[in-house]
């Protein structure tokens, strides 16, 4: 699955095409070619605020410059206690909501407890269709997987999917991607944590299923890994000027990876999480020397 952009450039040392656009990827299993851009964000506790406009001011902020960059995938859930709300109303504030990829999630057990919670989150993120419904960690994956094959047949959602958190997961993920057909799996892949690259990472590109990753900091564990150590010399090569978007850049790099969807609530660090989507990218060989070049720091 190659990145590709909207305007090419030159070539640089050690990655790929420099775009002048937020570089994408298409969906495998959309049937028109669609695609997102490589940076989404997460709302996992940074989207959890009251009503307040101290509190929500920021977080529209941080919305403005994620769509200023073309970015359009937010990835929510009902375990995120207001984030899905605050999420839809901030969306339909700024107008953009015919240009947001909205993603949730189901995180029940039982059907009619899973079709309830699913139309309180339509109603929440306020749109009429939800592009992409993803089993919660797996939860009562088997019943929810009926209901998300008539969702799509009526047009409620677009896609399905299943999502996890924990490398421990991973090969349960996998079983239940051998067993039911999924549009999409998110789960935890980093520059610290590559356990996805032995197996998960594969089977996604080799049966056509895309891939949101979440945890790409660890909760803020890479950063206090390399801790005030200046950025390595191979960062200008692909671009890069901060160790988020070096760590980011390693994601998205991976050519089974769709999406990436880290969480802030601070406009400062989404502009600086954004610019990982765009320059060159590391190709193959320059994966390897920033695997091992981050493995150098421990």
């Amino acid at each position: 699955m190659a990145l590709s952009s909207g305007a090419a450039g030159a070539a640089s040392s050690g990655g790929t095409q420099q775009p002048h656009e937020m570089a994408t990827r298409k969906i495998p299993s959309a049937t028109n070619n669609e695609s997102v851009p490589v940076i989404g964000m997460g709302t996992w506790n940074t989207f959890d605020v009251s009503g307040s406009s101290s509190e929500r001011a920021p977080l529209q902020k941080v919305l403005e410059v994620f769509y200023a960059a073309g970015a359009r995938l937010i990835d929510s859930s009902p375990m995120y206690a207001n984030a899905e709300g605050v999420t839809g109303d901030l969306v339909q504030k700024l107008g953009k909501q015919a240009s947001t990829f909205y993603a949730t999630k189901v995180w029940t057990s039982g059907r009619d407890k899973g079709v309830a919670q699913i139309e309180h989150s339509l109603r929440a993120m306020k749109t009429p269709r939800l592009d992409l419904l993803q089993i919660h960690n797996l939860l009562d994956w088997r019943t929810h997987a009926e209901t998300l094959r008539q969702l799509k047949s009526d047009g409620k959602i677009r896609y399905s999917g299943v999502t996890h958190y924990t490398v421990g997961a991973h090969s349960e993920i996998e079983a239940v991607l051998r067993t039911e057909r999924f549009d999409f799996a998110q789960f935890n892949y980093s520059i610290g944590t590559r356990a996805a690259e032995q197996r998960l990472l594969p089977y996604c590109q080799d049966h056509g299923i895309g891939v949101l990753i979440n945890r790409p900091f660890e909760e803020g564990g890479l950063f206090t890994r390399v801790g005030n150590r200046k950025l390595p010399g191979y960062a200008k090569e692909i671009g890069c000027t901060s160790w988020a978007q070096v760590f980011l850049k390693y994601i998205v790099s991976h050519p089974a990876v769709t999406c990436v969807i880290p969480a802030t609530s601070r406009a400062e660090h989404m502009q600086d999480n954004l610019q990982a989507g765009f320059g060159p990218m590391p190709d193959a060989a320059m994966r390897e020397r920033m695997a091992k070049d981050f493995d150098a720091s421990r």
